[in-house]
């Protein structure tokens, strides 16, 4: 069902000494399984923790439990971890949790939600901001509202063409200008404030 790589199980094995605590294992779960926000969250956890109908594998020296809803949707999925010069990377790979991407037979504005929240949400989202689509016109033109750390960014007009558009384009071909429709003169906490050019947030 998954594979957990040797590099992972050591990490994860550090990780628990570092608890101190005896039978800790780590949990595995899909959040939103099956849409474009799904994800996979890491957790210790102790056996009164578990809920009875969790997967779990055994691994050199702790055990790995699948909560049992996520089960399915964990098919081909890997763990491994990646050392490097400031310590190390986990990745998770999970191919099947967002469910089937739509193919080129489904509808434009299906797709082009399906990119803006499987790709573009979640990296806005490190800045505390959105994007969601209010239409399409029939020329192909794309028009977006920007919410959270996005409105009244003054940073937006680049995070539009460099990240939003180029990537809309590149994964919808169809789709020929994206626009920002969001009045940015009303936003509460922008990520970069206009007058400054710095982050707003502390």
């Amino acid at each position: 069902m998954i594979e957990i790589s040797e590099r992972a199980q050591q990490h994860f094995l550090r990780l628990l000494s570092q608890q101190d605590i005896d039978g800790l294992g780590i949990r595995l779960r899909v959040t939103s399984p099956g849409t474009p926000a799904a994800n996979c969250e890491l957790e210790f956890c102790e056996q009164e923790d578990l809920a009875g109908g969790e997967w779990t594998i055994e691994c050199a020296g702790f055990d790995f439990h699948v909560d049992g809803d996520s089960a399915s949707w964990l098919d081909q999925a890997s763990i491994d971890f990646v050392p490097n010069a400031t310590g190390g990377q986990l990745n998770i790979r999970a191919p099947k949790i967002k469910g089937d991407v739509p193919g080129v037979e489904a509808g434009l504005i299906e797709r082009v939600r399906y990119v803006l929240e499987a790709e573009i949400n979640p990296k806005l989202a490190s800045h505390g901001g959105r994007v969601s689509l209010l239409q399409i016109d029939a020329d192909g033109a794309v028009l977006l509202q920007f919410g959270g750390g996005c409105h009244g960014c003054g940073m937006v007009d680049v995070t539009l063409k460099q990240g939003v558009e180029k990537t809309l384009r590149e994964r919808v071909p169809e789709v020929t200008a994206v626009r920002d429709a969001t009045d940015h003169s009303g936003g509460k906490k922008p990520y970069y404030s206009k007058a400054e050019g710095k982050s707003a947030i502390a």
